[in-house]
């Protein structure tokens, strides 16, 4: 267990960050061209793009800053304000120098749209540079895998849908091709996906084996329609982006609503009253132990121990039956405003939530002791999917795969954020790196999930529930991040006039760790493989933003509800 303090106050914070950025000015003396603060404990340096990856690699390499990673990178067309595109590498740097979020950017001419990829000397930006050649249309140079990502098969190249200049309904027809590694000698192909038994969403895995064993993976998803950062920008009022924010992901979507309201309150400079903070506090615990409980129950399925799925889901019916009667909704809680929340918990209530969380905690235990008695469960979990902690610092994973790879990081400690900075909880850490550890992690964070919510009840404030503000300044800039079941959710945003978004960008934990999967397969068997993927708990709508065209016709279409639930009906009486 880690029991990392967050001891230091406010101002103890944000003196040694400056204190630290004032050495980094120094180090680089000319190469920072600007430095600036955008919210609290977040900071802006701007380089040449020249000098982007020296600076980036700094940061990520630094021997004092061990669980400093690459948190999100931001690609924005800015060419209606200055004329140049900008790319941001957002770094959540925890260490020595306290902890601080540091973009470092650098603008991009029209006319000449490149940068130099740091992805063949950190692993963690291979994503993020290729969406950002996808939808943008800036060259990552010297890349190692410069293959679409994001965008159909079959997008005509020279069209990027983030651009200001591409309208959200556009829909061009293209040429389908998609190049897969290609198989070595002696080596067969086994397709894992797009549609699956054990793949809750489409997703594409290639296995290539010989024999049952794997000797590679290559991966194709982004199959969904999203649009979701196309359609917020400059349509949609702060308030409206809320409840979109909260379909991001159909699990977890309050912590997804949580870091978009932090990222427009900390632009804003919006001041939440303290009680809304703690009452965000118990949804998304309550978000968390659902979660978690799901996850167990599909880990225990996989491994052919149908009773602990069952006993695992019974507990988390309490979670889902609880949710609803503070909410109103068994999920997509619709609890969070920009500047606080909806809705109270009143007193009455109190004695409910106290009342079911001793239930839970009860039967619980009992599921774990059942679950850890079950030698066969154990076994088949021990040993599996192991993903050591040098690659899982390179891939900068994180929530319980990186804490179960032996990374010590949690954004509600490191970051804190809501009431996180008043209450006193550990973060399990295991070092084994597999199936059984990242169970481990998810069972000791239900019961510090059960703590948190005892330490709110007991503590709560009274006072308001939601401040009010007027307009935000346009083209200010914030991030908001929180630790959602799976790892971090980072939200960015750029304000613009008439209270909306210029530019917002999403990414969610699973964007982090679905990449480093390849490494967590080879040398495994394909029966492993189901149980390897599930036990990150991926999220595959999480990092699906963009259209689809079918690539068989070219042409496209947008089906009813009534249309999608027929087709769906047909489809599944195929199976």
């Amino acid at each position: 267990m880690s029991e990392k303090a967050n001891s230091k106050s406010v101002e103890e914070r944000v003196e040694v960050t400056r204190k630290y950025l004032d050495e980094i000015i120094e180090r680089f003396g000319e190469k920072i061209k600007d430095v600036k603060q955008v919210a609290y404990n977040q900071w802006i340096i701007t380089v040449d793009r020249e000098d982007l990856p020296e600076v980036v690699l700094y940061f990520l390499n630094h021997p004092e800053l061990k669980e400093t990673q690459l948190s999100t990178m931001v690609a924005t067309d800015e060419r209606p304000l200055n004329g140049k595109f900008s790319i941001t590498y957002w770094l959540s740097v925890n260490g020595k120098a306290g902890d601080f979020y540091l973009g470092v950017r650098a603008y991009i001419p029209e006319n000449d749209p490149w940068f130099i990829s740091i992805t063949p000397k950190h692993r963690g930006a291979n994503w993020y540079e290729r969406e950002a050649m996808d939808m943008l249309g800036l060259e990552a140079r010297d890349h190692p895998d410069p293959r679409r990502l994001v965008l159909p098969d079959d997008w005509p190249p020279c069209v990027y849908p983030l651009r200001k200049d591409f309208h959200y309904s556009d829909s061009p027809p293209g040429e389908k091709f998609y190049p897969y590694k290609k198989p070595k000698e002696n080596e067969a192909i086994v397709p894992y996906g797009p549609y699956h038994v054990a793949l809750e969403e489409a997703a594409h895995f290639r296995l290539y084996v010989k024999g049952e064993t794997i000797t590679d993976v290559d991966y194709r998803g982004f199959y969904a329609h999203r649009g979701i950062e196309k359609i917020v920008e400059g349509r949609l009022t702060y308030d409206q982006v809320c409840f979109i924010a909260e379909r991001i992901c159909g699990i977890c979507g309050c912590t997804h609503s949580t870091a978009y309201c932090q990222a427009v309150e900390r632009a804003g400079e919006i001041e939440v009253p303290e009680r809304a903070e703690y009452i965000r506090t118990i949804v998304l615990e309550i978000e968390r132990l659902h979660s978690h409980l799901l996850h167990l129950g599909i880990v225990c399925h996989l491994t052919g121990y149908d009773y602990g799925f069952m006993k695992a889901w019974k507990i988390r019916e309490h979670v889902m039956w609880l949710a609803e009667r503070l909410t109103g909704n068994r999920k997509t809680y619709g609890m969070l405003l920009i500047g606080g929340v909806r809705r109270d918990i009143l007193e009455y209530r109190r004695s409910l939530i106290e009342k079911t969380i001793k239930k839970i905690k009860t039967e619980f235990e009992e599921f774990v002791d059942a679950a850890m008695s079950t030698r066969t469960f154990v076994k088949r979990c021990e040993g599996v999917g192991v993903l050591p902690y040098k690659l899982a610092k390179e891939w900068d994973v994180d929530g319980p795969l990186g804490r179960a790879s032996g990374r010590d990081f949690d954004v509600r400690r490191d970051h804190p954020y809501a009431a996180y900075k008043d209450l006193d909880f550990k973060v399990p850490v295991y070092k084994e790196g597999d199936v059984f550890a990242r169970a481990l992690v998810r069972i000791d964070e239900v019961r510090e999930s059960i703590w948190i919510i005892e330490q709110v009840l007991d503590t709560m404030p009274g006072g308001d529930i939601l401040a009010e503000y007027r307009e935000i300044p346009a083209y200010r800039e914030a991030i908001g991040a929180t630790e959602a079941p799976r790892g971090e959710n980072v939200h960015y945003v750029m304000t613009g006039p008439g209270n909306k978004l210029y530019r917002y960008r999403v990414r969610a934990a699973t964007y982090n760790n679905l990449p480093a999967v390849p490494d967590m397969m080879r040398g495994y068997t394909i029966s492993d493989a189901p149980l390897i993927v599930a036990s990150i708990d991926p999220c595959y709508s999480c990092t699906e933003r963009v259209q689809i065209v079918d690539i068989e016709t070219g042409k496209v279409r947008v089906l009813t509800e009534a249309q999608f639930n027929k087709l769906s009906i047909k489809a599944s009486r195929r199976v």
